[in-house]
């Protein structure tokens, strides 16, 4: 008895020490890599704003509207702000760029889990120039009386896309006057 009460006790320990050293391993790479990834995700955040905006010289991230100001040669040149539409297979994520106007720069879809082959073109370059250069009231499918031409076969997708996008920029320039 008292030898088996040894070996659980012996067996406990080495447990607990194992999880006291996962623990503190857990712990130090978090602070090691905590820099690495702020950096990376900033990286990331620039490349995007690039994308739309290839002139920007400088960003500011505006907490309280939730939008990115693009700035070049000091000047106020567009923001960015993201938006998410329900597509035929969930969420999607899209970031919108607009003029001072409140014409469209262009869009991005950042995530998606639409059908390969389909709903997935909505990411096509095809697709997205579309959105370049108009204004709120020509953001609709071409059926609607609007200037964007639909996918085949990918309705639900690009509705969603198209819908969401001009909502947004409707609800960006009534909160902005």
């Amino acid at each position: 008895m008292i030898k088996r009460s040894r070996g659980s006790f012996t067996i406990l320990f080495f447990l607990t020490l194992i999880v006291f050293l996962s623990v503190v391993s857990l712990f130090l790479t978090d602070d090691l890599t905590e820099e690495r990834i702020a950096f990376a995700r900033q990286a990331a955040i620039k490349r995007m704003l690039t994308a739309l905006f290839p002139e920007m010289e400088i960003y500011d991230y505006d907490d309280q509207l939730r939008v990115y100001k693009i700035f070049a040669t000091g000047k106020w040149i567009g923001q960015v702000f993201m938006v998410r539409a329900s597509g035929y297979g969930g969420p999607i994520d899209i970031m919108v760029g607009l003029e001072p106007d409140y014409s469209l720069r262009g869009i991005r879809i950042l995530s998606h889990r639409e059908t390969p082959g389909l709903g997935d073109r909505i990411t096509e370059a095809a697709f997205l120039d579309r959105f370049v250069g108009l204004t709120v009231q020509q953001i609709a499918l071409t059926r609607d009386g609007g200037k964007i031409e639909g996918i085949t076969a990918a309705t639900i997708s690009v509705r969603a896309v198209v819908d969401k996008v001009r909502e947004a920029i409707i609800a960006k320039i009534d909160k902005e006057k």
